[in-house]
This record gives structure tokens, C-alpha cells and sequence, in this order.
């Protein structure tokens, strides 16, 4: 502006926009600094996420879940899984070990010809000299022969289950009367322990403890519920399981895989409202679920390279009569037993397969809820 242009109505114009201005820097600089306050504050959180892991929770945290995703469904796509081969024989050949008396049946694996071991159980975890856990491995498909599902069998009458909430997910600790690790206390008798489902947000139903919940049962919901004896159950919301004075813990995650021994009609379904708002069941990854036999034990499925309808096969063909999907991504999907230690405080944990978290997750600080199981 030249000299000749300097007039009261310039300078006036001048002083009003130098207030806005520094209002839209301030508000920028605001802006900037609880963003950095935000993310520091997930990646300094408890426990033990690693810092991809935060930042995705971070993001569908902060309406950014599409960017996510998009990630992901490149990830997916540029390392898709393998197809053909032979799996790693080392955990067949864990089959070797002596059986002890009372060993679940072999299963019926789904490839044929079967490989030497699939499908045979071994005794892990006992209680009262009974077997207690039980491990087997099967191929899912015959598109991804080299993969090997782990399957780990439950015993309903001599097992009690307990339900742990995570940090973030369901948050509230307050509420609760178990704590976001298995301190050591209450690693005496420590049996098992294994991940839960989707983020609450993405589950399509409730968290639920002893009168308190985060979410919404949600009728029609798949349910893991324990009752104040420490037995568990697994249906839907309303019909097959309901609220009663002896309902302790209820976890959600989106609608029954199995039902009444049969798949879900609706397995195949690519819809965002089905199976979560991650990757859908566009692609075959990590995942996990959970399922009760007729005879009420449990049977825990993880591995890669499965999609839904996998899962849901593995389950039925592992003896569910009702299933639920869990967690997936390697990041999540946890299964460890244990091995009597040192000190009845320090466990060993062995590892149902090698996903990627350790095996003491559970040690620690824990994001995510999870489940516990002991000797009834």
C-alpha cells in the first residue's frame, strides 16, 4: 500500500483483520498442540501396543477409522496369504507326545488326504489328573494348505471362566471388579488366557459386569457369558442366553457364527454391518472365535489366512454347536496356556500359535479385554 493510499478507512480495515487473523493462528496453534497432546497421549498409554497398533486405534478413535482401513486394505492386498504347500510340520509332530488318558477325540479334518497328526489332540493343561486343555491343528482350505489353525478344547466342568476389561476398551476401570492384567495374585491357578472381540464401538452390543455396563446388550447379539459359578455360555442375546440374578460377565461381538451346529446363512456377507467395520470379510487374515459343543466345553479357533466362512468351519468341524467370531489382525489375536513355574506366581506361557504378541500380553497392561480361565 503506498503512502498516497493511507487513509482512516485503510488503517480501520487494517486493525479489524489483524484480530482475526490472530484468532484463526491462535485457534490453529490450539489446534495443533491438543492434536500432539492427543497422539502422544496414545502413544504413551499402558501397556503393550506397539505403535502401529496405537496409532490405528487412535485413528478410528478420531473419525479417521476410513483412513485405516484403506491402509489395511492395502496392506491385504499387496501380502495377500500364500497359496499351496505344505504347512510347518512342528506342530503336527507335537502330536507325538504321549496321550494321556481321556484326550478329545481326533476331528474330522477338512482336507483330504489328512497330514499325519491334523486334527489330533494333546493334552496340555490338566486339573484333577483330567485332561483340561487340549490343542490341535488343521489346514483351513485347500487354497491355503500351508497355514495351520490352532484349535484349543476347553473343558466346561473343570474350567471357570473370569472376564477382564482392557484399558481403553471398555475403559471405565472403576466399574469393574477385575483389573486390566492378571496381576500376580491372581496368577496362581492361571490356566489359560485369550483375546475378546472387536473394538465396543465396532461389536454391535455391550460390555456387562456385575450390574455395570459399556454399550448396549443388544438383543440378538452373539454373547459370551459367564455366571457367578464360573461356568460359561455362549448364544444370543435374548433367546438361547438372557439376564438373570446369576448372569455375571457378558461380552458381545457382532451375530452368532454358528448356530444350532449349523453356519450362519449369512458367512459369505461382505456388508460393513455383518462382520465389523475393519476389512469385512473381503480378505482371508488373522482371526479368532469361540464356540460351545453340545456337551458344554469350549473350543477356541485362531489362525491366518482365514475368512469368516472359514472360521465358522473350523469351529463347527471342531465340535460348536453355537460360535462366535473374536478379535481379529495378528496385532489382537491372542491364545496362551500355562505351564506350572518356579513360584506359583510366575507361570510359563506357551503360545497356541505364533501370532504377534507375547506371550506374557496378559502381564501387563492390556488395551483390549480379554478372558482368564482357572480350575473350577
Amino acid at each position: 500500500m503506498s503512502i498516497e493510499e493511507v487513509t482512516p478507512a485503510a488503517v480501520k480495515k487494517t486493525l479489524r483483520q489483524r484480530p482475526i487473523l490472530a484468532s484463526i493462528l491462535a485457534v490453529l496453534v490450539i489446534a495443533g498442540v491438543s492434536l500432539i497432546w492427543s497422539v502422544g497421549s496414545a502413544l504413551t498409554a499402558p501397556g503393550t501396543d506397539t505403535v502401529a497398533a496405537r496409532l490405528a486405534e487412535w485413528g478410528r478413535d478420531h473419525y479417521l477409522g476410513f483412513v485405516v482401513t484403506t491402509a489395511e486394505n492395502i496392506q491385504y492386498k499387496l501380502h495377500p496369504p500364500k497359496v499351496g504347500g505344505a504347512p510347518n510340520s512342528n506342530l503336527l509332530n507335537g502330536t507325538s507326545v504321549p496321550v494321556i488318558v481321556g484326550d478329545h477325540a481326533p476331528l474330522t479334518p477338512l482336507l483330504v488326504p489328512a497330514l499325519a497328526g491334523e486334527g489330533t489332540f494333546r493334552t496340555v493343561v490338566t486339573v484333577k489328573n483330567q485332561p483340561a486343555i487340549q490343542v490341535a491343528y488343521m489346514r483351513p482350505d485347500e487354497k491355503h494348505s500351508s497355514y495351520l489353525a490352532g484349535i484349543s478344547w476347553m473343558s466346561g466342568s473343570l474350567l471357570k471362566f473370569v472376564q477382564h476389561p482392557g484399558h481403553s476398551e471398555p475403559g471405565k476401570l472403576s466399574l469393574w471388579s477385575q483389573k486390566e492384567t492378571i496381576v500376580p495374585a491372581d496368577r496362581n491357578g492361571l490356566l489359560a488366557t485369550f483375546n475378546s472381540g472387536f473394538k465396543m464401538k465396532d461389536s454391535q452390543g455391550g460390555y456387562y459386569e456385575n450390574g455395570n455396563t459399556v454399550g448396549v446388550l443388544r438383543p440378538g447379539g452373539a454373547s459370551l457369558v459367564i455366571y457367578r459359578d464360573g461356568h460359561a455360555d455362549i448364544g444370543t442375546w435374548g433367546t438361547t442366553v438372557q439376564m438373570t440374578p446369576d448372569v455375571l460377565s457378558v461380552r458381545q461381538n457382532l451375530s452368532l457364527l454358528v448356530d444350532n451346529g449349523q453356519l450362519a446363512a449369512s458367512v459369505d456377507s461382505k456388508k460393513l454391518s455383518t462382520w465389523g467395520m475393519t476389512v469385512k470379510n473381503a480378505y482371508f487374515v488373522w482371526r479368532s472365535g469361540i464356540g460351545v459343543t453340545a456337551t458344554g466345553d469350549f473350543v477356541y479357533v485362531a489362525g491366518d489366512a482365514l475368512s469368516v466362512h472359514t472360521l465358522a468351519s473350523l469351529l463347527q468341524a471342531a465340535g460348536a454347536v453355537r460360535a462366535m467370531e473374536l478379535d481379529i489382525n495378528t496385532q489382537w489375536i491372542s491364545y496362551m496356556w500355562y505351564e506350572a513355574g518356579k513360584t506359583p506366581t510366575t507361570p510359563i506361557a506357551k503360545k497356541l500359535l505364533g501370532f504377534a504378541r507375547p506371550a506374557k500380553r496378559y502381564f501387563s497392561i492390556s488395551s483390549r479385554d480379554f478372558f482368564a480361565v482357572y480350575a473350577r
